[in-house]
């Protein structure tokens, strides 16, 4: 069975969608128009026959009247007995047809018009009514003024109940109209193959006539009979996904969207936007705009010829309006005009910023991509800056990701994509903490962030976590775990010549259906965790000196030593696991499902065994029901693990996600003291104002412990939020200064943390 239309178009409720829709319900229509001319037919038709078969037995009953009549004549009598019980036994059987073509024709079609053609009018009904609904919410919020927060907010919450509804039944709506498609096709075949049937039967006079149809007719029967197996079965798989589909909460304020500049359709962004007129009037419409061919371009309908708002993207920059009394406004400023755009949220706004900010870089990438390799580059970069000049913002930041470059590449494996082999890559995966060529790193970009978060490392600016996490793990580290089974399924992997189709099946398989890697169970799978005797007695000592707020602990685990400058995790990395000189003992973790083997090395600080368990699907906010309800990032916390810490955020972990006393990685980070973990919690969007069960908040809890430095974080945090919620707009005096304070303590986290050791011996004092 052929599905009409997608769940996931219903969703974006676009253009096409539309058109789509618009075809299907044409064609009901028609269908609608012809059931019913043909059920007045076939009405016509039964009652002609029935008065045929009527008329017939009245002849047969003459016949054998005539016969007894005849009696003195046994030739004619014998002659028209069995003339009439054989006519009779052919009206007998006509009567049959006709009850049978009442049940089977009349009846089947009847049904489909009144019942399932009726049903699909009432769920367009409600489709459009909600559409309309939803229409008019969003006009309401656009309109809302930024001044007056109560009608903002009474128009964000309608129209979050509308998109609501109006998503419940689009979805709705575009099950009924899959489920029609294939239900049309069953009952009129149906009914036409009993017909059938029953009028073979019937005409045995007739054979030679309806043998020709025999051949056509067992062969449609045998296909009508797969089929309606097939039929069956894909309906529910389809109502499954509806189901699963319908299960997501559909409340939230933006569409489903990602940029996706490797798209075989070529458009990497699309979505609806409100454009202001550039006439006096200054009027706004809301349009489908989407990115594609290095343009910016919009259209009302699906058919009408896209209009080019800019030609070519590299001769534009983008950047937030706030000189208007709308919200989520952006500008895309060219040499020759400037366009002033609205989104529907501030999500949806600074998706659009990234997404023509990435096709700049994408149409750059291209240009330089012939010419200067990444080493090229940085070399270009390093020398412009010795020039000296103006911008030296701009080159600050290709000279970190230069040195991103340099330092990641330096990893075991690295120095060639981790799916294809090209050499030199310049891409990565952040969450998978792998690096990868211009083509491999489109198609884990189109896989969708939960399965692949991609960076340029030559492009985009590196967060000092992030490079340290990347030099955790590496492209063999990985490959050791999502290509575990290449040998026994002999399955070829593709090489940088290879067409981008057989690198996206194999990046598919590899990542999304994980068809390579061990399955589970399999009793020592997972190497023993080894942690060392000198360690355990350093971890016994913190333990001894933890402020009495601190979680219990009895979680035996063992703190690795941090501050490594990034030599040294490769050093420590091409020494295979994380050990040092001092005596090991191992710890044999092969028996844990993946939950409580993420859980467990998050503590070890074990990188390939965390990469490990959550490709066998752990859950990256994995509850111990039995030590405090604490998560694999709160295990990380209680060791100062930075760079487990990232992993798991990067993974998916919920960076406010509590403990059972009802404290937060926030919480434990203020608890012990570690500046560096509390830094990259409020880049994250840590609550600050979270309370554990003893009523205390992050900034009580470092006053108490007479922490300057996390109560400087945490309070700085606090005044720049409350200065961007007065101010209403990003970039107001105090901005700078959070960032710099921040970037300082993110580098002295990751490169000397030593350094963040100034707690105070007397909380007094």
């Amino acid at each position: 069975m052929t599905v009409k239309l997608d769940f996931e178009e219903g969703l974006k409720d676009s253009p096409r969608f539309r058109a789509e829709i618009e075809d299907v319900q044409n064609d009901v229509s028609e269908l609608e128009t012809r059931l019913e001319k043909l059920v007045k037919q076939c009405q016509a038709m039964l009652e002609a026959g029935k008065a045929y078969c009527q008329t017939s037995k009245s002849f047969v009953n003459g016949l054998r009247e005539l016969g007894h009549q005849c009696s003195g004549d046994k030739m004619m009598a014998d002659c028209l007995e069995k003339f009439s019980k054989k006519l009779n036994v052919i009206f007998e059987a006509q009567g049959e047809v006709i009850e049978t073509t009442q049940k089977s024709v009349r009846a089947k079609l009847q049904s489909f018009v009144k019942e399932d053609v009726r049903r699909f009018k009432d769920r367009r009904k409600e489709f459009e009514k909600s559409s309309e609904a939803l229409e008019g919410a969003l006009s309401r919020n656009a309109q809302a003024p930024r001044g007056k927060q109560h009608e903002v907010e009474e128009a964000s919450n309608a129209l979050l109940n509308a998109r609501k509804a109006f998503r419940s039944e689009a979805l709705d709506y575009v099950l009924e109209i899959n489920v029609i498609e294939a239900k049309k096709k069953t009952d009129i075949l149906l009914a036409m193959l009993s017909l059938m049937d029953a009028q073979a039967q019937f005409f045995l006079q007739g054979h030679q006539s309806l043998s020709e149809l025999d051949e056509y007719r067992q062969k449609l029967n045998e296909e009508h009979k797969q089929f309606v197996l097939d039929c069956a079965r894909e309906k529910r798989d389809m109502e499954q996904r509806h189901a699963a589909v319908k299960k997501k909460d559909m409340s939230y304020d933006d569409s489903i969207m990602d940029f996706n500049g490797d798209a075989a359709n070529g458009i990497a962004m699309e979505g609806y936007l409100y454009k202001r007129a550039s006439n006096a009037f200054k009027t706004w419409s809301r349009r489908w705009f989407s990115i594609q061919k290095n343009q910016l371009v919009y259209q009302k309908k699906f058919k009408d010829q896209p209009t080019v708002v800019v030609e070519d993207l590299r001769l534009c920059t983008v950047k937030p309006s706030f000189d208007n009394e709308r919200r989520f406004c952006f500008e895309v400023v060219s040499p020759s005009k400037c366009c002033l755009l609205q989104a529907d949220s501030e999500r949806q706004q600074q998706a659009w910023i990234s997404a023509v900010q990435n096709s700049i870089a994408s149409a750059f990438q291209e240009r330089r991509e012939d010419t200067l390799s990444p080493r090229q580059r940085c070399s270009s970069v390093s020398t412009s800056s010795l020039g000296g000049g103006g911008g030296g913002g701009g080159v600050d930041q290709e000279n970190e990701g230069c040195k991103a470059l340099e330092e990641v590449q330096a990893i075991p494996g690295n120095r060639q994509c981790c799916d294809c082999g090209e050499p030199g890559p310049d891409w990565a995966s952040i969450n998978l903490g792998i690096t990868l060529c211009i083509v491999c790193s489109g198609i884990h970009r189109s896989l969708g962030v939960h399965f692949s978060k991609v960076r340029s490392l030559t492009l985009d600016s590196w967060e000092p976590e992030l490079i340290k996490l990347m030099c955790e793990l590496g492209n063999t580290v990985i490959n050791r775990i999502y290509e575990a089974r290449i040998d026994e399924i002999t399955i070829k992997k593709p090489n940088p010549s290879s067409p981008r189709g057989d690198k996206e099946s194999w990046i598919r398989s590899k990542y999304v259906e994980k068809k390579f890697i061990h399955k589970l169970p399999e009793t020592g799978r997972n190497p023993p965790l080894r942690r060392s005797s000198g360690r355990r007695n350093r971890a016994t000592t913190q333990i001894a000196q933890r402020p009495p707020l601190k979680p219990k602990p009895n979680r035996a685990t063992l703190p690795r030593v941090t501050g490594l400058s990034p030599s040294d995790l490769v050093q420590r990395n091409n020494s295979g696991f994380h050990g040092d000189n001092e005596e090991e003992e191992e710890e044999d973790l092969s028996h844990l499902h993946p939950g409580a083997l993420l859980y467990r090395s998050a503590a070890l600080q074990n990188f390939p065994v965390m990469a490990d368990a959550l490709a066998h699907g752990a859950d990256v906010n994995w509850v111990n029901m039995n030590d405090e309800s604490s998560t694999p990032l709160i295990q990380a916390v209680s060791v100062n693990a930075l760079a487990a810490c990232e992993f798991l955020l990067q993974n998916g972990a919920n960076v406010n996600q509590a403990d059972s006393n009802g404290r937060g990685p926030l919480h434990h980070a203020t608890i012990l003291g570690h500046t560096g973990l509390v830094c990259l919690f409020l880049k994250r969007g840590a609550d600050y104002n979270a309370r554990d069960k003893n009523q205390k908040d992050p900034i009580t809890i470092a006053v108490d412990n007479a922490n300057a430095d996390i109560v400087t974080l945490l309070r700085i945090a606090k005044m720049n939020k409350e200065m961007r919620e007065m101010d209403g707009a990003f970039g107001q005096p105090g901005d700078e200064t959070y960032q710099d304070i921040f970037r300082d303590f993110s580098h002295m986290a990751s490169n000397n943390p030593e350094k963040l050791k100034r707690r105070s011996a007397d909380p007094k004092s």
